[in-house]
């Protein structure tokens, strides 16, 4: 990692980094699959399955959810009703979560620098819901996320000249320190609030930076 005001794109990803919800959302996926029709095996199976993939949007998770764990067709009705599901109980869970203390010091300290948010979640959701807690101010390079995987919109904003080098992505997640550095950006790792069980091994055996909250990137 260079010295903060080197970097003139500042990436963070959302859960776990700007706002504490990583434990909101296994609970939303658990309830999600028990109101579906899972038993508690089933549900636990879609959490440990989340847990996993990290980083990467609910649309291929519910997908393995209706296919390996409920032996069903993937169809569109079922994926509608599990996406609205858990929109819903997401949108309720995310505009009374914590937002990380830190995010102003470190605007104030990274002045010159673009601000974007490159998230698993859905891109509308967020959007919505940045707006509504009025963070969206602080994110002026946009507000990503899924249907389109990180690689995908890391290529894409680098490419349209959105994301801005040296860049520096924040994330807690291995998926987000893979798709960063593929795009060429430099990465650290948030330990705070994140839901990786061997983060440590994985830091260490990468050799990444790790900081417990934003504010120690200051």
């Amino acid at each position: 990692m260079r010295p903060l005001s080197e970097y003139k794109t500042l990436v963070f990803d959302c859960d776990g980094v700007v706002l504490n919800s990583n434990q909101l959302k296994i609970q939303a996926y658990f309830d999600v699959a028990i109101k579906f029709g899972a038993d508690e095996n089933q549900a636990k199976a879609l959490v440990r399955h989340h847990v996993m993939l990290g980083g990467i949007s609910r649309y291929p998770k519910f997908e393995y959810f209706l296919r390996e764990i409920m032996h069903q067709h993937v169809t569109e009705q079922a994926m509608h009703v599990l996406l609205t599901s858990f929109t819903a109980e997401v949108k309720r869970l995310l505009m009374n979560c914590e937002i990380s203390p830190d995010l102003a010091a470190l605007r104030e300290a990274s002045p010159d620098a673009k601000w974007m948010i490159i998230s698993g979640g859905d891109q509308s959701e967020l959007r919505e819901i940045f707006k509504q807690r009025g963070l969206h101010v602080l994110f002026e390079a946009g507000i990503f996320g899924s249907p389109d995987n990180k690689d995908l919109i890391l290529d894409r904003e680098v490419s349209l000249g959105h994301i801005v080098k040296p860049a520096l992505f924040v994330g807690d997640s291995r998926y987000d320190h893979q798709a960063s550095t593929n795009a060429g950006l430099d990465f650290v790792f948030l330990s705070a609030w994140t839901d990786v069980e061997d983060w440590q091994a994985y830091c260490a055996d990468h050799q990444i930076v790790v900081f417990n909250h934003l504010g120690d990137l200051i």
